[in-house]
């Protein structure tokens, strides 16, 4: 293949486009983190409840023209059933004393994925689906694009400013990033810090099925779907390191870029090993990733 200025260019362009549509699984993760201190290891079956519920609401309800109300409608309804979530699984780790919280959550989030994925595997059995296309191609500069995958493009970057709105210029906002900093120092100030888990908890399920919702036209959706979601969120989390929100961001196009270049430079059917080989490279630099910052121990 001959690289020519305008290919290059135009897998840049690429390499962007899927770089934001992966921050918004890796905010979700890193989101709470940051707020709880665990790993939700079930973000990617929340990715798929958000996919799924797209497309019932499209086929069964909406319609092919009002496919955004369904984006919207998957996210209240998975931030109500994260609000549950946490409020049934996760506060007990912060409610009933236990020592070992990260074993908890750990056991506790990989049993509901595989609960998830088996409940819709049951509900909806083991075919792909797809909602359809919605939207007619476009053309960026002379790169052309699925209408779709640049509605999601569009989607995932207003909801990142949304996110970021919320975080700087609101008082939930201050609230959050306070309890990521020091958990006692909330309470003390009257805070419920309970309160925010739950919503940090819902705020960051509702991302990834905001994504999912976004991707099921142009992916087909199916009780596995967010497995390879889940990959590259965790990747993304740790290059740009654990618990930081730009970092999440920016690790995310990073992959995105390392992704769509290696595939022109080296090869395509290598585009999944290309993540990992740039997380090896970070971890390597900087262990903690690239804006995370060592844990103190004291």
């Amino acid at each position: 293949m001959t690289i020519t200025p305008e290919l290059l260019l135009n897998f840049t362009i690429a390499g962007l486009m899927i770089g934001v549509l992966y921050a918004l699984m890796a905010l979700g993760i890193t989101f709470i983190y940051s707020i709880m201190k665990m790993i939700n290891w079930a973000m990617g079956e929340f990715y798929m409840l958000g996919s799924y519920v797209q497309w019932a609401l499209v086929v069964f309800l909406l319609g092919a023209d009002y496919w955004f109300v369904g984006i919207i409608g998957s996210m209240i309804l998975v931030f109500v059933v994260g609000l549950i979530v946490q409020r049934v699984l996760i506060s007990p780790m912060f409610t009933s004393g236990m020592e070992r919280r990260d074993e908890y959550g750990t056991v506790v989030t990989i049993a509901l994925s595989l609960f998830l994925r088996n409940l819709m595997t049951v509900l909806s059995g083991p075919d792909t689906r797809t909602p359809g296309r919605f939207l007619p191609p476009v053309t960026l500069g002379t790169l052309p694009v699925s209408g779709d995958r640049f509605a999601a493009f569009v989607g995932a970057l207003l909801l990142i400013f949304l996110f970021y709105l919320l975080l700087n210029y609101t008082w939930v906002g201050m609230a959050f990033k306070a309890s990521s900093q020091n958990r006692v120092g909330v309470q003390t100030a009257g805070i419920n810090i309970l309160r925010i888990d739950q919503a940090a908890f819902a705020i960051g399920v509702m991302l990834a099925a905001a994504a999912g919702a976004l991707l099921a036209p142009v992916f087909l959706v199916y009780p596995s779907n967010g497995a390879i979601a889940t990959v590259k969120g965790f990747e993304i989390i740790i290059i740009g390191g654990m618990g930081s929100i730009p970092g999440a961001v920016l690790g995310a196009i990073a992959l995105g870029l390392t992704e769509s270049l290696g595939s022109v430079f080296i090869s395509s059917g290598l585009r999944d090993v290309f993540g990992f080989v740039l997380l090896i490279i970070i971890l390597l630099i900087k262990p903690t990733g690239l804006f995370g910052e060592r844990e103190r121990l004291s």
